[in-house]
């Protein structure tokens, strides 16, 4: 009877055990990007429908995405996009079998927080 003791005891280790790696946390916030990214989309076909149903209701979408919160939206979208983008991209490179070892892994997740970031000024610069 090896499961005496079955009620005092966790299932499996829970959070409280685990201390949280960078690749783990990289793995939660590419879905979490991911996820966000559908919402930054579903606000742009929204201002792109307000402009083909006519200026008032245009008036109403361009606004909402012309506001300080609009805007900060909008930037939470590019630094989102970037992410997953180089996010995808070391995925791809895990599912050749490489870069496996958890030196490279930590390397290259804080190569994805660091371009982001990057990609991202670059981005408002430029644009």
């Amino acid at each position: 009877m090896a499961d005496v003791n079955r009620g005092n005891r966790p299932l499996s280790p829970h959070l409280q055990i685990y201390r949280p790696q960078l690749t783990s946390i990289t793995s939660i916030l590419t879905r979490i990007t991911g996820n966000g990214l559908i919402v930054a989309v579903l606000l742009i076909v929204w201002w792109l429908l307000a402009a083909a149903t006519g200026p008032d209701y245009f008036a109403v979408a361009d606004g909402v995405l012309r506001s300080w919160f609009g805007k900060l939206v909008m930037l939470g979208s590019i630094w989102a996009l970037w992410y997953h983008t180089l996010a995808g991209l070391r995925h791809l490179w895990f599912d050749s079998g490489r870069g496996l070892d958890i030196p490279t892994a930590e390397k290259l997740g804080w190569a994805i927080i660091a371009g982001s970031v990057l990609l991202t000024l670059l981005t408002i610069i430029l644009f």
